[in-house]
């Protein structure tokens, strides 16, 4: 057998350590290469209305890249947990959120409502207290602010509200929005 000359096995050497940081990279819930980014998707999940509509956005957010995490498929909710008191609920519930939230690079949130989730306005507080990326949507006409379609203290977060009062019409938009851009 012949030898191989010393710089194709340094390249074999790097190659194999450059392939076990991607394994290693991925297996630690770094960005898949092909995706835009990681989105944390707040919303109110309570009803099945709700929870119809959060797969509808997320399946246009997926469609264009975005790897998402949406507590109502991706996390744990309190109702479907038996056996657990109170405080090991919240804090089982607080932890993966506020973990996927940190892991995330962009959180998108539902601000319908005349106040919006409240759950929703923390993980907004997280992920803008972190850094990351910020939009909103919003379909709903009421605000509980005179003179202001909401809270100031909450649209000052986002980089971009989307707004329209049809849902379907909200998503359409959105869809647009993604095909000429990134979030």
């Amino acid at each position: 057998m012949k030898k191989l000359p010393g710089k194709i096995i340094i390249l074999m050497i790097c190659a194999v350590i450059f392939l076990s940081a991607c394994v290693c990279a991925m297996a630690e819930g770094e960005t898949n290469a092909l995706s835009k980014g990681k989105i944390y998707f707040a919303a109110p999940l309570f009803s099945q209305a709700e929870r119809d509509y959060n797969l509808k956005v997320v399946k246009v957010l997926e469609d264009h890249g975005y790897e998402v995490f949406l507590p109502q498929r991706d996390g744990l909710l309190a109702a479907e947990m038996e056996g657990k008191t109170e405080e090991e609920l919240i804090d089982m519930i607080f932890r993966l959120d506020y973990s996927s939230i940190m892991k995330a690079d962009i959180l998108v949130m539902l601000i319908d409502g005349r106040v919006p989730d409240e759950g929703a306005c923390v993980e907004l507080g997280i992920a803008y207290a972190s850094g990351k990326r910020c939009y909103g949507m919003k379909t709903d006409s009421r605000a509980a602010e005179s003179k202001l379609d909401m809270n100031p203290m909450i649209a000052g977060c986002f980089i971009r509200i989307f707004k329209d009062l049809n849902g379907d019409e909200m998503i359409k938009k959105l869809e647009q929005y993604l095909a000429e851009n990134d979030l």
